[in-house]
This record gives structure tokens, sequence and C-alpha cells, in this order.
């Protein structure tokens, strides 16, 4: 029982040649990969039951013959109540709304509004995110404190706070009627889960701009993923910023500094953990467009992905006896309380944020913003915590927010010429 673990942690150590970080040489169980497999296997006692009553009732054909008082749930659950849309733009977003009545002051202070919006939920939640990983909590000078380790719990924080704010939402306010079967959510569920919870993990081993630039690559798994998932094509431009993107990146971590601290070297299960961050975030995101071929709201896709979101962890969390130990570390640590609340406030207003600016303004300018948030995290990050960046790394940087930038460019020329084109034509070929 124990063997395995221990095996494995061993071997990993070996093939990299790096040293298990300090805070996880406390107990092997503390180990990303044990701790993984440990959450995988909570996860599965949940979908595994769930898979197998979802293949009962369609083999009983339970759309016909099903009775009772449980119908209507079963029916939402399992096979829904609509059709899928013909046309794509029945199920996305909502049309972005066209200031022709408001003045150009409102739309600027409209603007302002989005943008300081975002920034604030999203630096905040980057600045806390680094604090809550990387600092210990009630150290004194005879004490030097503790670590909070479990990076579940902290996405449970998240997704029972989303979940209430897109319910109460969703409750306010007028909805498309909801027609997708409630288990297909489970899949982006599942894996938004898993990338939450790589990102929270790989701040044990890796810097924060070092993870905020990993998520600017993630266009090219997304790429990949669209075209295994959803059989999607893609410009020629769209694979040149792509590759800057990739060749930035690079340059930044190949680069290094001679007076790195310990918490800033980038080791091999960073590496690992942000590529399982970037692979399961790609998935979801391409789910999530199949998904909106439903007719739905962001807003009530946002609460289907919760639900089984909290469903997942606090099952999980409840398994492993882990809840009530997280619960007595906020019990001793009010600073943490606050930490968690206020990270979990950060992403559910962040997220109300990112559809009111996509409606009002387009998807163009909610890239720029978020681009620009990218580069305010990671100065943020440098100069509260101490990060170090060589002339290379900063380099690698300016080449991956140029690639961005030009791909932002790009979509919209694009989109601009697409509108001038009668019906039918195409702006360029695909490739």
């Amino acid at each position: 029982r124990f063997c395995l673990p221990l095996l494995l942690a061993s071997l990993l150590t070996m093939a990299t040649g790096e040293e298990i970080a300090p805070a996880l040489q406390d107990s092997w169980g503390d180990f990303w990969l044990f701790r993984f497999f440990v959450n995988a296997a909570g996860y599965a006692s949940i979908v595994v039951p769930g898979f197998l009553l979802i293949q009962y009732f369609k083999r009983r054909n339970y759309l016909e013959t099903g009775r009772g008082i449980c119908f209507p749930v079963i029916k939402s659950c399992v096979f829904g109540s609509e059709v899928k849309s013909v046309h794509q733009d029945d199920g996305s977003l909502p049309l972005r709304a066209e200031p022709t009545e408001s003045s150009t002051a409102r739309q600027v202070f409209k603007l302002l509004f989005c943008a300081a919006g975002l920034q604030a939920s999203y630096l905040t939640w980057g600045v806390l995110q680094e604090r809550v990983m990387t600092r210990t909590y009630g150290a004194t000078e005879t004490d030097p404190g503790e670590k909070f380790k479990d990076s579940q719990f902290l996405v449970f924080m998240n997704r029972i706070l989303a979940f209430t704010v897109a319910g109460l939402y969703c409750a306010l306010t007028k909805q498309p009627r909801h027609g997708a079967p409630m288990y297909k959510y489970s899949f982006a569920s599942l894996s938004n889960i898993l990338s939450s919870w790589c990102q929270y993990e790989a701040l044990k081993y890796i810097s924060f701009p070092t993870q905020v630039l990993a998520k600017a690559s993630k266009v090219i798994p997304v790429m990949m993923m669209g075209k295994l998932v959803s059989r999607k094509s893609y410009e020629y431009w769209e694979y040149l910023t792509a590759a800057l993107i990739s060749v930035g990146v690079s340059m930044f971590l190949l680069s290094s500094a001679p007076n790195r601290t310990v918490s800033t070297v980038t080791t091999f299960s960073g590496i690992v953990l942000l590529a399982g961050y970037i692979i399961f975030d790609s998935f979801t995101s391409n789910w999530q467009d199949a998904l909106f071929t439903y007719k739905m709201s962001p807003v009530q896709m946002m609460f289907g992905v919760n639900v089984f979101s909290c469903l997942f962890t606090v099952g999980s969390l409840l398994e492993q006896g882990a809840l009530l130990e997280s619960l007595h570390f906020m019990a001793r640590h009010s600073e943490f309380t606050a930490h968690a609340v206020l990270l979990s406030v950060c992403s559910a207003c962040g997220q109300l944020f990112i559809f009111y600016t996509i409606n009002q303004f387009g998807a163009a300018v909610f890239t720029i913003i978020m681009t620009l948030r990218q580069a305010f995290a990671i100065l943020l990050s440098c100069l509260i915590y101490g990060h170090t960046v060589t002339v290379v790394g900063g380099l690698g940087i300016a080449v991956v927010f140029m690639a961005l930038f030009l791909r932002v460019y790009a979509r919209s020329r694009m989109k601009k010429r697409s509108k001038k084109l009668p019906p039918g034509e195409t702006p360029v070929q695909k490739v």
C-alpha cells in the first residue's frame, strides 16, 4: 500500500534529478502525483455509478416508458428537453449589444468599468493564489508556521461560490429554455476541476510568471483539441502566432538567472503540472464550445458546470477526510480564511465580468483587456514576491505578448472582411 507511491516518487525524482520541495517532505502523501491519483479515484467513485445509471435508463428507453415523480428529473439529466440548434448563433454567446442609443461618454464609461472589473478581479486572484500556495500561515519568531497544501479545497471554494452566483443570476433574470442533458456538463466540469487543481499545485514548483506564460501558450493545445474534438480548421496566421508564442515561452523557460531562489526554479514536476493544466483546460473550452450548440446562455453554462464541480470536489474531499482538515486549518488561521473567501469572490465576479464585457464590446476587446492583465500579473508578481527575469526571458515575454496582440488584430481584420464579402464567400482559404 505504501510502496507504490514511494516508488513512483523515487523514480520521478531520480529521472529528473530534482529534489522534492521542502514543503512536501513532511509526508509522501503530500506528493502531487499521489494526490492526483487519490483525487481521480474520488471522482471515479461518482462518475462510474453515474455512467452506469445513464446507460441503464437509455437501454430501458426510459423516455417512453418512464413514469412517476422522478421522470422530469431523470429526463432533464439524461435526455434533455430540446434538440440541438441548427445554427451556431442560436446557442452561442448572446449577441453583442450595439451602442446605437448610448452616448460616446456612456460607452467609454462602460469600457472603463469592464476593464477595471476584469483587472481588479483577476489581478487580485493571481496575487492571492500565489500567496496561498507558496507562503506559510501563523509564522512567529519561534514557529515557522504551516502551509496550506490541499489544492482541491481551494477549487471547491471557488466552485461553490460560482455555483451560488450563477444560480442567483439565472433565477433573477430571463434565460433561454434549457435543453441540454445535464450529464453532459460533467465532462467539462471534470476537466475544469483537474485543470484548476494542476494550476494551484504547479505553484509549489514553479514561479507565477512561468505559469502565466504557460497559460498564454495554451492556444497551441486548444487548436489541437479543436481539430480532434470539434474538427475545426484554422487560418495560416493562427499557426504563425502559435509558433511565435511557443518560441517566446521557450526563451523564457530556458533562460536562467544566477540569483534565482529555490521557489522560482522551474522543476520537472511544475512542467508536468502545467502541461496537465493546459491539456485539461483545452478540452474544457472545446467541450463547452460543443455544448453551446444547445440553446443556453453563458451563465447557464457556468451554473451547469459548477453543479457537477461542487458534487465532484465535495464528494472527493469527504471520502478523503480532507474537508474537515481544511476547515480546521481555516479555523486556526483567520488570514487564510479571508484569502480563500476573497479568492473565490474574485473568481466568481471575474466570470460575470467576462460575460458582460463580451456582450457589450465583443471578444476582441475582451482579449486585449485580458492580455494586458497577464502582463500586469507578471509585473505584480515580480514586485511583490521578488521573482527575477533575465534579458532573454524578458525578450521571450515580449515575443509572447506581441503574438497575442497579433492574434487579436488578425482576428478583428478577418471579421471585418467577412462582413464586407457577399454571403457564401470566405475571406481567406482555410489551411
